[in-house]
């Protein structure tokens, strides 16, 4: 009994587990084009340092084009990501 209790608790953490290790793509509609946005893939990137995009407390951040334009963009150069339009906007 104490052990198919176990099983069931492990079975339902890793359950849980799941959409965490999942990747997560966002998408964001733009009249140029559409941005998507692999989140996992910036994580990991990165090497999991939320603060370089996330102020205080990771969340989510509220996305406009001045906001991406800004942050992204200047990150972007940095990090010698994408910067031309059309690297991110896809019609």
């Amino acid at each position: 009994m104490k052990r198919s209790y176990l099983a069931f608790v492990a079975a339902a953490i890793l359950t849980a587990a799941v959409p965490v290790l999942a990747s997560e793509v966002f998408e964001f509609k733009a009249k140029n084009g559409t941005v998507t946005f692999d989140h996992t893939a910036h994580q990991q990137r990165l090497n999991g340092d939320c603060a370089k995009c996330h102020q205080g407390t990771p969340g989510k951040i509220g996305i406009n084009r001045d906001v991406a334009h800004d942050m992204c963009t200047n990150c972007h150069r940095e990090m010698n990501g994408p910067t031309r339009c059309n690297d991110c906007h896809k019609r």
